[in-house]
C-alpha cells in the first residue's frame, strides 16, 4: 500500500488548490444577494473588497505558478467560472508586454468597474495597480514603448442616453518600472462628460463622433453641431496624436454665436452692436430689454438653412417670444421679433 501511494499523483500545482475555495466563497457571496439596493453601504463595501481579493488571489497565484497556469487562456477560463458564479459579472483578461490586465464589472454591487494590473512571474507575482470608474471597461493591448514598457488602452463606456448618445472615455495606461499610470486620456482633451454618437478603437486608431456643448445647444434637438476626431498612436512620441477633425452641422454653432451676441448686446444696451445684428430700425424698436433666450429647439427653414426662428421669453412673466434670423452673407441678422400667441 505504501508503494501504491507513492505511485499516485502528487498535490496539484499552487494555482489549482486555492481555486476551488475561492470560487466557492465567490459563489456564496453571490447567493447572499448583497447588492446596493439590499444592503448598507458599509457591508457592500466590505463584500466588494472581499470579492476583489478573491479575484486578485486567483490571478496572482496562477501567475506565480507559471507555465500553463499563467497563460491568457487559462486565466480567462478561471475568470469565466467566477463570472458564471456571480451571474451578472463581466470579467475579461489580456496579457500585454510583461503585465496581465483584468477588466472587472460586478453588476448590482458597487456600480463601479475596476481595471486591475498584475505583474511578475513564476514564484513572485503581485497586484500593481487598480483603476475604478463608474463605467464598463474594454481592454485593448497596445504596442510596447520604445523602452519596452508595457501599455494598454481602456475604453470606458457608460449607459446609453434616451437620445442615443453614449458617454465614453479612453485612457492610455502604461507601466513604468513598478508604477502604472494613465499617460493620455480623452478626458484631458475633450472633457470627462464626452457624449458620443459613435466610437471605435482599432489597432492604433481611435475615432470619436460626439456632441459639442456651446451657447444655444439644447439636449435632444436635431441638426446641432457635432465633432468627429481621428487619433492615431505614434510610436515615436509614445502617445495618441490628433490626425483629423471634422465638424458636422457646423452652421448651428456659428448661428448661435450670433444669437448669443444679440442677447448680450440687448442686455448691455449696446446700440452699435444691435444695429449690426438687427439692421431694420423698426424691428429694433420692438425689442424689449427683458428678453432672454429659452432652452428649446430651433425652427429651421430651408436646406442650407437660410432662416431660423429661436424661442425667447420676456421677463419677469416669461411671456413667449419668437425671434427670426436670416442668413446674410457669412453672418446672421434678426429680421422679425414678436410675442407668440
Amino acid at each position: 500500500m505504501v508503494g501504491l501511494a507513492c505511485l499516485l499523483p502528487g498535490p496539484p500545482p499552487r494555482a489549482a488548490g486555492p481555486t476551488v475555495d475561492r470560487l466557492d466563497r465567490f459563489r456564496e457571496l453571490a447567493h447572499a444577494g448583497v447588492t446596493t439596493a439590499g444592503a448598507g453601504a458599509e457591508r457592500v463595501h466590505r463584500v466588494s473588497r472581499e470579492l476583489y481579493e478573491l479575484l486578485d488571489g486567483e490571478i496572482v497565484d496562477s501567475l506565480a505558478s507559471g507555465g500553463v497556469f499563467a497563460s491568457e487562456a487559462f486565466l480567462q477560463d478561471r475568470l469565466d467560472a467566477f463570472s458564471e458564479a456571480w451571474g451578472g459579472a463581466a470579467l475579461r483578461v489580456i496579457k500585454t508586454g510583461g503585465v496581465v490586465v483584468a477588466a472587472v464589472r460586478l453588476a448590482d454591487l458597487t456600480g463601479a468597474s475596476s481595471v486591475r494590473v498584475y505583474g511578475g512571474g513564476r514564484g513572485v507575482a503581485a497586484l500593481l495597480a487598480a483603476i475604478q470608474r463608474e463605467a464598463s471597461p474594454t481592454l485593448y493591448p497596445m504596442p510596447a514603448t520604445a523602452g519596452g514598457g508595457a501599455q494598454f488602452a481602456v475604453l470606458w463606456e457608460g449607459p446609453t442616453s434616451g437620445r442615443g448618445t453614449t458617454p465614453v472615455r479612453v485612457d492610455l495606461v502604461r507601466q513604468t518600472g513598478a508604477a502604472v499610470e494613465t499617460v493620455w486620456s480623452t478626458a484631458d482633451l475633450v472633457g470627462d462628460d464626452l457624449e458620443t454618437w459613435s466610437y471605435a478603437l482599432h489597432a492604433s486608431e481611435l475615432s470619436l463622433r460626439y456632441e459639442l456643448r456651446y451657447a444655444g445647444w439644447v439636449p435632444g434637438c436635431e441638426g446641432q453641431t457635432e465633432q468627429e476626431d481621428l487619433y492615431r498612436y505614434v510610436p515615436a512620441r509614445g502617445t495618441f496624436v490628433l490626425a483629423a477633425r471634422r465638424l458636422h452641422q457646423a452652421w448651428h454653432r456659428e448661428f448661435h454665436a450670433a444669437v448669443d451676441r444679440f442677447f448680450e448686446a440687448l442686455r448691455a444696451g449696446d446700440g452699435r452692436s444691435l444695429a449690426r445684428l438687427v439692421p431694420d430700425p423698426r424691428v429694433r424698436a420692438r425689442l424689449p430689454a427683458g428678453l432672454e433666450a429659452e432652452a428649446a429647439c430651433d425652427l429651421v427653414q430651408g436646406a442650407s438653412p437660410s432662416t431660423v426662428s429661436v424661442p425667447a421669453a420676456l421677463l419677469p412673466a416669461r411671456r413667449p417670444w419668437a425671434l427670426t434670423f436670416r442668413r446674410h452673407g457669412s453672418g446672421w441678422r434678426l429680421v422679425a421679433a414678436g410675442p407668440v400667441l
